[in-house]
């Protein structure tokens, strides 16, 4: 099973950026559709966004729709989550997740999951 870790997390104001990685060891990255998650306190666990195997397909929450941008590298095993715009809402540990389908992704369940990285936007 894949081994997933992200880094990248941190404290951002309001409207300012961060840039999420997530990088995969032990099976072969490019086999898997990519994509990140989010739980806030006291709420469920949200889809965020997903990539296919080549990147060909993106599926983004619309809650995150024109602010975040979904890449991968099959080269270096990463995947990235770059969030711009950063509102409060936004506040939340962020889950790195494969799927066989990317359509499993954007629906809600993946079959591996990372560790998750707190990123936290203050008002």
């Amino acid at each position: 099973q894949v081994r997933l870790v992200e880094s990248g997390g941190g404290l951002v104001q309001t409207g300012g950026s961060l840039r999420l990685s997530c990088t995969a060891s032990g099976s072969t990255f490019s086999s898997y559709a990519m994509g990140w998650f989010r739980q806030a306190p006291g709420k469920e666990r949200e889809f965020v966004a997903a990539i296919s195997r080549s990147g060909g397909r993106i599926v983004y929450a619309d809650s995150v729709k024109g602010r975040f941008t979904i890449s991968r590298d099959n080269a270096k095993n990463t995947v990235y989550l770059q969030m711009n715009s950063l509102k409060p809402e936004d506040t939340a540990v962020y889950y790195c997740a494969t799927d066989d389908l990317t359509s499993t992704l954007v629906a809600g369940r993946s079959n591996n999951r990372g560790q998750g990285t707190q990123v936290t936007v203050s008002s």
